[in-house]
């Protein structure tokens, strides 16, 4: 590439964070100037979109066979003056050649030249050239593609926009109407792809910037590590959670055991929990005395049952439906009393001959109840019955009824106000506030059949390592997005929630029905062939008939293993990471292991991603990457569960360049294939 091209792009680029000045100062302005606080938020956001493209503003430029020359960048820039086109937004359909021309396929593109920038200067340019005859298809920007996934780690994922391949961008530009399931191994660019498509989303359907969208993760490590992805594709208005944090306020305080855990993520739970609800409302078999004001009012068995039917059939959540139960009994018990007071008939002075008391008169506790309601009797000389109350007259003794402390009790004890808490904490035998994760499930749902607490309901929803997720966390996400648009992103294979995925139709078809499409990710980026060939027998075991991605690269790095006494296992990690090469690293260890190793390495026991070296667990590992793993113990992460294979499955394809295993005492079969190092000297 000669200096005079060089020269060139780097003027181009220049102008254009020229321009992005000045847009960002005039943004800056105009939330100085304070204002409406409407106009305020748009001016914060558009400010904060100019700042996320500070670096990689433009990185590609495509010359088609018209002549026209396209650059390619993070957001798309308009001259005002004559609306000229600066610069094409990555997302906009005249952007896709840029990861989709082939040789083969060109699509009137006669070059293709990646930027590479560092800051606000051009270091690099690659050009491919497209209009010779080409009869494959190859990887979009080999160089480019194999320089990033080559690269060190950093602790934070980064986009993959100057990258994108032709099969993820495929993934990405797909308009979809309902959920979109991506099942991809590792290495296959599922989290970076799912992302991706939500920036592409949010370009095309404006109506999402303002419904909102929701992204899962499977823990926050795992959040913070691609917390950046997102704000540096332009976007902010996105929310990230767990599914726990999805139900605030429940505070994980304990592990359940894995066939607890299975059973409490059981899509029958919800079931059961409804049943639960019903059931403490109850009807009475004999008639009910209600006292009020020094008299007792009967209703029958029939009369609670009516009522109940019509509360039941308001078609509302329990509490709500509660109100229409107390208004039904409340009713008819004003009807009792009413019928007592006015069964009154006058003589031709006025005098009451057949009242509520033993002579025929109205008596004290009927002048007490109506005396409470606000009501004034004064008869009219006559003869004959006549109706003393009017409906406000009997609206007045409805509400002194409710108002009664003893009728309230009356109307709780058959049919209680009640709180998720305490119906999850008597079927599950716990106290509340001591909550297991698979318990917020069950407290969410328990939430929705009460009708207690708000859901925030999303646009779009994003569900990364979605293998993990039971079938009752997948009836929490359906309750927060009605309109059941959905990224879906995971891979069976490595599922180690015994609550989790086997399978993607078991998990959505009750939810959506046909309204789903399957996508697969085949080719491995990430992970080197010689990590992949590593594990070739655990996957077996892991599941028969799973096929692993294929790899685009070797690194001529092969696995290692070494066999030690339990005494030695720390020295034995300590070694390993000692030895490490470049980059980031981690060691992944079993769960009852990971705090001594820590302390044995001086690191933090809670992971912190952007560190030379962290430990985690096998479930804490998924969806990252580091340059080097060392695996403390495999045969006990293996053996820990009915998806321990998963696990260690999940564990070992974490490295992008080297990895190693600390076998104590004996190999699991399924390694026998990794190299063994000869014994430490």
């Amino acid at each position: 590439m000669t200096s005079g091209e060089l020269e060139f792009e780097q003027e181009y680029v220049a102008s254009l964070y020229a321009y992005v000045d000045q847009l960002r100062a005039r943004a800056a302005a105009r939330v100085a100037a304070g204002g409406d606080p409407d106009v305020l938020s748009v001016w914060r956001c558009e400010l904060a979109r100019l700042g996320s493209v500070e670096e990689g503003l433009c990185f590609g430029r495509l010359d088609m066979d018209d002549g026209r020359r396209i650059y390619i960048g993070r957001i798309g820039l308009f001259r005002e003056a004559d609306d000229a086109e600066l610069l094409v937004d990555w997302r906009a359909p005249v952007a896709r050649a840029f990861y989709t021309a082939t040789t083969a396929d060109p699509q009137g593109v006669r070059r293709r030249r990646r930027i590479s920038t560092r800051g606000r200067s051009v270091i690099a340019l690659d050009d491919e050239l497209l209009d010779s005859d080409g009869a494959e298809e190859h990887l979009v920007g080999e160089a480019a593609l194999l320089a990033a996934v080559t690269a060190n780690r950093t602790g934070r994922m980064h986009e993959i926009v100057t990258t994108l391949q032709a099969e993820q961008d495929a993934i990405i530009r797909s308009d979809e109407r309902g959920a979109l399931v991506v099942q991809g191994g590792p290495g296959t660019g599922k989290t970076a792809v799912a992302l991706h498509r939500v920036a592409y989303l949010l370009y095309t359907h404006e109506h999402l910037r303002n419904r909102g969208v929701l992204v899962i993760g499977p823990s926050d490590i795992f959040l913070d590590y691609i917390g950046q992805v997102l704000p540096g594709l332009g976007e902010n208005r996105v929310v990230s959670a767990t599914v726990p944090e999805l139900h605030p306020n429940a505070p994980i305080t304990r592990i359940d055991p894995p066939e607890v855990a299975e059973r409490k993520g059981s899509a029958e739970m919800a079931a059961i929990l409804a049943a639960a609800v019903r059931d403490r409302v109850r009807i009475p078999e004999e008639p009910v005395g209600v006292p009020f004001e020094g008299q007792v009012l009967v209703l029958d068995p029939a009369d609670w049952e009516q009522a109940v039917g019509k509360a039941r059939a308001a078609g509302v959540p329990h509490n709500q439906a509660r109100l229409v139960f107390q208004h039904e009994v409340v009713g008819a018990l004003t009807d009792r009393l009413a019928e007592r007071m006015e069964a009154v008939a006058y003589d031709e002075s006025g005098n009451a001959l057949d009242g509520g008391s033993a002579d025929g008169s109205l008596g004290a506790a009927d002048l007490r109840a109506l005396e409470s309601a606000g009501i004034v009797v004064d008869p009219e000389a006559g003869e004959g019955a006549r109706e003393l109350l009017d409906e406000d007259d009997k609206s007045a003794l409805r509400s002194a009824l409710l108002a009664d402390a003893g009728v309230r009790d009356e109307l709780d004890l058959w049919w209680p106000e009640l709180t998720a808490e305490e119906v999850v904490g008597e079927l599950v035998d716990c106290d509340p506030g001591d909550w297991s994760a698979a318990d917020v499930a069950l407290l969410d749902e328990a939430a929705a059949l009460l009708g207690s607490g708000e859901q925030v309901t999303y646009g779009h929803v994003v569900v990364d390592e979605a293998q993990e997720l039971s079938e009752m966390a997948w009836r929490m996400l359906m309750r927060r997005c009605p309109s059941r648009s959905m990224t879906i992103v995971g891979d069976l294979a490595q599922t180690g929630n015994p609550a989790g995925a086997r399978s993607w139709d078991r998990v959505l078809g009750a939810h959506l029905a046909d309204r789903w499409r399957l996508a697969e990710l085949t080719v491995n980026y990430r992970t080197p062939s010689e990590v992949m060939a590593a594990t070739t027998d655990l996957l077996a075991a892991a599941g028969p008939g799973w096929r692993p991605p294929e790899s685009v690269r070797s690194t001529g790095n092969q696995p290692w293993r070494r066999t030690v006494d339990e005494r030695s296992l720390g020295e034995a990690v300590q070694r390993a990471v000692g030895e490490r090469g470049e980059g980031k690293a981690a060691v992944i260890a079993p769960a009852d292991r990971s705090a001594e190793l820590a302390r044995l390495l001086g690191v933090s026991a809670r992971p912190e991603l952007t560190a030379d070296v962290v430990v985690l667990t096998a479930r804490q590992a998924k969806g990252l990457e580091f340059d080097e793993v060392v695996i403390a113990d495999p045969g006990a992460i293996m053996g820990s569960g009915a998806f321990g294979a998963n696990d260690l499955y999940v564990a070992m394809t974490r490295a992008t360049q080297r990895l190693g295993l600390v076998c104590v005492q004996e190999v699991p079969a399924e390694l026998a294939r990794v190299r063994e190092l000869r014994a430490q000297s």
